[in-house]
């Protein structure tokens, strides 16, 4: 019989495999492996970016494809789904979208999402996986759930009447609950609505772009990404370190701030608004009630850098991460100035600048004994049945003052109100404590003044922490008389009154 030789036998081969096949096998091996890392790196190391590409539909189609959940103020929801018989299965749609647009944000198939529609939109859409008991098995059948419901804080009431107020003016108005933070109010005007631009047509496209084009900045939320010299309303914050810091221990006795006050190393005097304010030897009560600038900036001087930043901080100036969970802008207390600069700052100006909603939190702060308590959006997180996946609880942001401090402050807020630029702002039956502001800004101070007002206010005779805490600003008004008291006031009286007659 015939011997059949094989090549490759021997020690260094494999029986019946050449040379040529084994590399054929080993480059065959590599691209398999290749193929895996390539895998691995495009399905774990840059999905989410691959995913949140622009030019991935998957997700914004598996997004609308079901109804997406509400969002509620109080038991109403303010908003809706619409079904569209087109690519994106669903359109989001909004019952009164220009007056909670501040709060709800936008969810348009082309153009994104914003404010609770964004930091709440994996809920909203169904994606959350609180929204199930059994994720894997939901992942292997490939079934989406219902999208959850957001329910917010705030007071259907207190949002109109802030509304009401703003009317067709710029501005903004911020209202809280001192006790626990929530938030009562949030509008800004002028609006839009939100459901112009929800879907992806034409009309959509025009409407988003006639919006983008508008000088009035409709979609600027004025109330978080907004800051805004707060004027004399800052003279809260001074007053309260001044008490806090020993410099003011009895705001009725004088406090030897001098008039004319010059600013220290310049020859300007620090101009009041008010001939009340010019004499010597004023008590901070009496400062207070006529909005002197000459001894607050004296007493912010007195007081120091490091004392007037850190009771500003204690209100939530310098905090870049104030979430609600929507994020707004920082307001800002410079930690580096000279003395004059800090005189200017200690009346809300210079550097000086505020989100309405932390001077709302300034007001706050003091109505509930010096206690600042995390601004909170949102009550809680549900599922379409409405079980609850999370709720929020009351979180004490920062101890901004003492009680007795705190106490000495409402004193000053309230006297404001009784006798002071504050009495547009009173309510029959109630305690109103508040502070006016006006604040020149541009240059040369040639802009309109900013028109604030921060106030608190509860039932006469209550003991209790007052329900319910507000700042408004007016940024651009045709009113001939454009000062807190005459412009803002008013406005914050309606969203206080509002929450009392609640």
């Amino acid at each position: 019989m015939a011997r059949i030789r094989l090549k490759g036998n021997g020690p260094q081969g494999l029986p019946g495999i050449s040379v040529t096949g084994r590399r054929a096998a080993t480059f065959c091996l590599l691209l398999v492996a290749a193929l895996c890392v390539q895998a691995t790196r495009v399905q774990v190391f840059e999905a989410e970016g691959l995913n949140h590409n622009s030019a991935n539909q998957r997700l914004t189609i598996e997004r609308y494809a079901q109804p997406r959940g509400n969002i509620l103020v109080g038991a109403e929801a303010v908003t809706g789904s619409q079904a569209t018989g087109g690519r994106y299965a669903y359109k989001r749609t909004y019952t009164d979208g220009p007056t909670y647009a501040a709060v709800t944000g936008f969810a348009s198939q082309a153009y994104g999402n914003s404010q609770l529609e964004g930091t709440e939109d994996d809920l909203l859409a169904g994606t959350d996986g609180r929204l199930t008991g059994w994720s894997l098995w939901d992942a292997i059948a490939r079934r989406q759930n219902p999208g959850g419901d957001v329910r917010t804080t705030i007071d259907q009431a207190a949002q109109l009447a802030a509304m009401r107020g703003l009317g067709r003016q710029k501005g903004a108005v911020a209202a809280i609950e001192p006790a626990t933070g929530r938030i009562l109010a949030l509008a800004s005007t002028p609006s839009y609505d939100p459901g112009d631009f929800a879907g992806s047509s034409g009309s959509d496209r025009t409407a988003w772009n006639r919006l983008q084009a508008d000088t009035d900045q409709p979609m600027l939320n004025r109330a978080l990404r907004q800051t805004y010299p707060p004027g004399s309303t800052f003279k809260v914050v001074t007053a309260a370190a001044a008490l806090a810091s020993g410099v003011v221990t009895d705001p009725n006795a004088p406090t030897g701030a001098p008039f004319p006050y010059v600013l220290p190393g310049t020859t300007t005097p620090l101009v009041n608004d008010s001939a009340a304010c010019d004499r010597p030897g004023l008590s901070l009560d009496a400062a207070m009630t006529a909005s002197c600038n000459s001894v607050l900036g004296y007493l912010g001087v007195r007081t120091g850098l490091a004392a007037m930043t850190a009771t500003a901080e204690g209100f939530g100036f310098n905090d870049p991460k104030l979430d609600l969970p929507v994020r707004p802008a920082r307001s800002n207390f410079d930690t580096a100035m000279d003395q004059s600069q800090l005189a200017l700052s200690s009346i809300g100006q210079f550097d000086t600048a505020a989100t309405p909603l932390v001077m709302a939190m300034v007001a706050a702060g003091v109505a509930n004994n010096g206690t600042v308590m995390r601004p909170q959006l949102v009550d809680k997180l549900t599922r379409s049945d409405g079980t609850v996946v999370q709720l929020m609880k009351p979180e004490v942001y920062k101890r901004a003052l003492t009680p007795a401090v705190a106490g000495q402050v409402q004193g000053l807020m309230t006297d404001v109100v009784e006798n002071g630029t504050g009495g547009n702002a009173r309510i029959a039956g109630a305690v109103v404590g508040g502070k006016t502001g006006t604040a020149q800004h541009g240059v040369d101070n040639s802009g309109t003044p900013y028109a604030w007002f921060i106030s608190w206010a509860k039932p006469a005779g209550s003991d209790a922490v007052p329900p319910v805490a507000v700042a408004v600003v007016v940024a651009d008004s045709d009113a001939t008389d454009v000062t807190g008291g005459a412009l803002a006031a008013p406005i914050a009286r309606s969203v206080m009154q509002a929450v009392l007659g609640r």
